[in-house]
């Protein structure tokens, strides 16, 4: 358990009366599995956490046990709220300082045990940035937070990468949105929701306009729908094989997009057995991979042959002609 969900969640529990573990999951954005497995962590380092079932049942925690929160200021308790984000990440919002006072003076109120555990944050550190990520460039989260804040429309230039040149657009700002180590800026463009990335963003402004926001949307619902639809979304789906060596490799790379053809039969047709003997042989296992544009399926090459593209024609069509650039770029000059 992270330090900030251990927090969080003590929050909740002496916050409310009694709370499901659906609706602990729900609003720290784990498994049921993972919020069973905090409690039991709770029970075990001695908190009086008690769970009950049946429909009126749920969580509780015993009346004045849980954290102090008297002691906090109103921006100590906003930035404890911040969850999921590592150190890093917090300073690049400005958010580290209020966020190390308030779980400082909350662990200072805590009552000493004589068998004492060591603190989590001795013990878990986060970084959620991806392995061998580049600098960023573009604004920094900390320099755009105070317009978000204000609730301001804002007026940006976009360097899209299927854009010749930066796009001068108006938008209406939800927030800001740590994924992968990456910053988005996430909006609405024409009542339309966006996601932009903050590195791609050349220049902006603060208009003084108050943003306007479709009803009933929040920086998490329009967030969440952008990421299903860019995980779902596709306009070509390419069957292939894949060797057996490289299925995790493909697995992390194409992530929901690679769905294994004996899933996709399981889902439309039922469970009828074990799939895998005409699914899966020693030397590959097929697959589809679905890909929202066409020129998408250029990141297969670097699989080279462990990939078999099957179909569609124009996939393999693409892939030869990418493939026969590629040997010629590199094909060694004449000999005199």
């Amino acid at each position: 358990m992270t330090p900030d969900r251990f927090f969080t969640l003590m929050l909740l529990l002496t916050s409310r009366d009694t709370v499901t573990t659906q609706e602990l999951a729900s609003a720290l954005g784990v498994s049921l599995r993972t919020i069973t497995r905090d409690l039991n962590w709770l029970r075990d380092a001695g908190l009086p956490v008690t769970a009950h079932r049946g429909r009126l049942g749920g969580v509780t925690m015993l009346p004045g046990s849980g954290p102090d929160l008297t002691r906090l200021t109103p921006d100590e308790r906003d930035h404890l709220s911040l969850t999921g984000l590592d150190e890093k990440q917090r300073a690049e919002l400005d958010a580290s300082a209020e966020g190390r006072r308030a779980l400082a003076k909350i662990a200072a109120a805590q009552p000493r045990r004589v068998h004492e555990l060591l603190p989590l944050t001795d013990v878990v550190h986060v970084d959620s940035r991806p392995w061998r990520q580049a600098r960023a460039s573009g604004p920094t989260p900390a320099s755009l937070i105070g317009a978000v804040r204000r609730g301001r429309r804002l007026r940006i230039e976009y360097d899209s990468p299927r854009s010749v040149r930066p796009r001068d657009q108006v938008v209406d700002p939800y927030g800001l949105f740590a994924k992968a180590g990456t910053w988005y800026l996430v909006a609405d463009r024409a009542r339309a929701p966006r996601m932009y990335r903050l590195e791609r963003i050349t220049t902006w402004k603060e208009v003084d306009q108050p943003r306007q926001l479709r009803e009933s949307q929040t920086l998490a619902t329009v967030a969440a729908a952008l990421i299903d639809q860019w995980e779902h979304d596709h306009a070509i789906e390419v069957s292939a094989t894949i060797d057996q060596g490289q299925i995790e490799r493909a697995q992390r790379i194409f992530g929901l997009r690679l769905v294994p053809d004996d899933l996709d039969d399981h889902d439309n047709h039922g469970d009828h057995g074990d799939h895998g003997d005409h699914e899966e042989s020693a030397t590959g296992r097929k697959v589809t991979i679905r890909f929202p544009h066409l020129e998408d399926v250029r990141a297969l090459l670097p699989f080279g042959s462990a990939i078999t593209v099957h179909g569609p024609t124009e996939a393999r069509a693409h892939l030869r002609d990418l493939a026969t650039d590629l040997a010629h770029h590199y094909a060694p000059p004449p000999t005199p």
